[in-house]
């Protein structure tokens, strides 16, 4: 099925609002962990190709921090969110309080893993409560895993079996940012690989069908 002549403006605008409703959620979340105020938001929410893919990283190659969950229930399928490393380091140390965590070669720090797995945990379950409650279809998330490597391997893990039936998937552009003086935004992105069937029931239950 070649999803990216099907999916119109439409079910684009949908997906980002529901995907703002859900970093409400997470900033709400990761507001209360950081004892301040943190602001989340989706400015983007698009269809990509493998290809695209690998160049909105910046490269197969390019060694990033994930968190990937496994959906089960109505709506399968697989989900990463990815952070480049140097950002995801920066949003560990405040989670932590530790300004010398670092990410730049192992051994690194359980605790600080353990935040990301926290922090990636939070906003993938923010944005598929959001997308279950919209769609009141049942959609479970697995344990996270998390994973510091080149990006085409970890991204490859997840295209496996969806590789020789769709060449796309649904991007969702994050940004979370804080209200410390001289703020960097984080910048991140949520990879979202429905199964095949998996998108006609999602764009079903959202009243809203696939051309073609």
């Amino acid at each position: 099925m070649d999803i990216k002549n099907k999916i119109t403006p439409l079910h684009l605008d949908v997906l980002k609002e529901i995907g703002n409703i859900g970093a409400g959620h997470a900033a709400t979340a990761l507001s209360k962990l950081l004892h301040k105020k943190i602001d989340m938001k989706v400015p983007r929410v698009h269809i990509a190709s493998f290809k695209e893919i690998m160049e909105l990283i910046g490269g197969a190659e390019i060694v990033v921090v994930s968190v990937f969950l496994r959906i089960e229930g109505d709506v399968p399928g697989n989900i990463f969110f990815i952070v480049p490393v140097s950002q995801g380091e920066r949003f560990i140390k405040e989670m932590i309080d530790d300004p010398d965590f670092s990410l730049q070669q192992p051994p690194y720090s359980e605790l600080g893993l353990s935040a990301m797995l926290e922090l990636g945990n939070i906003l993938s379950g923010s944005y598929l409560t959001a997308l279950s409650d919209f769609t009141q279809l049942d959609m479970l998330p697995s344990v996270p895993a998390l994973s510091i490597d080149m990006f085409g391997s970890i991204i490859s893990y997840g295209l496996i079996e969806l590789s020789q039936v769709s060449d796309y998937a649904i991007v969702i552009d994050t940004i979370l940012n804080d209200d410390q003086p001289l703020n960097t935004d984080v910048k991140g992105h949520f990879f979202l690989f429905p199964d095949p069937a998996a998108y006609e029931i999602l764009f079903r239950s959202l009243r809203i069908e696939l051309d073609g």
